[in-house]
């Protein structure tokens, strides 16, 4: 007998009452409580995900009409966090709007203790052709019994929990199709 998994999923969610339950102790809404409303009134709000870890938190991306982004919060409508977030979901505000965030390329030579500023064509250049070199210098077409290999150990890629699907999807395939073993994409350290 064949289990519908996403009926069987979604009588579970409900089941655990989200809405009405924070750990074993239900919720007890007042009249203010339910009265509450976003901070920001009259501006467009998105529903998105945390781009942190692989959980998935639903969040409500408050934007204005132009675009740029005004608030960040927990979408109470998520079977998965019910509307809270963790402490780095609660900043993801800070990822995008921040005036300490460096928006240019910046290059610190060898033994050099300054920082500078580089053009981003540079950047990317200077990226390719490393990686192009160490790939050349350390890849492997066959092992001493003749089995074919094509790989390179002397790359590896650790992928930052900010990046989405698309984003990770891309990177693999870029990096396996260059014989790249060491992929972690979802770096949770």
């Amino acid at each position: 007998m064949a289990i519908a998994f996403p009926a069987a999923l979604s009588r579970a969610v409900r089941a655990l009452r989200l809405s009405e339950r924070i750990g074993a102790l239900p919720n007890i809404a007042s009249e203010r409580t339910r009265a509450l409303a976003p901070r920001i009134r009259a501006k467009k709000t998105v529903v998105s995900v945390c781009p942190y870890c692989a959980v998935g938190c639903s969040t409500l991306a408050v934007v204005s009409d132009e675009g740029k982004l005004l608030d960040v919060e927990g979408n109470s409508a998520s079977p998965i966090s019910a509307g809270h977030l963790c402490p780095k979901g609660a900043a993801s505000f800070g990822l995008t709007v921040n005036e300490a965030r460096w928006t240019t390329v910046r290059y610190r030579a060898p033994r050099a203790t300054e920082w500078e500023e580089k053009p981003l064509d540079w950047a990317l250049d200077r990226i390719a052709r490393n990686f192009r070199d160490s790939r050349e210098r350390t890849f492997v077409r066959a092992n001493a019994e003749g089995k074919r290999l094509n790989h390179t150990l002397g790359i590896a890629s650790l992928g930052g929990a900010t990046f989405g699907v698309e984003e990770n999807y891309l990177l693999q395939k870029l990096l396996k199709s260059c014989g790249v073993v060491s992929v972690e994409n979802q770096a949770r350290i």
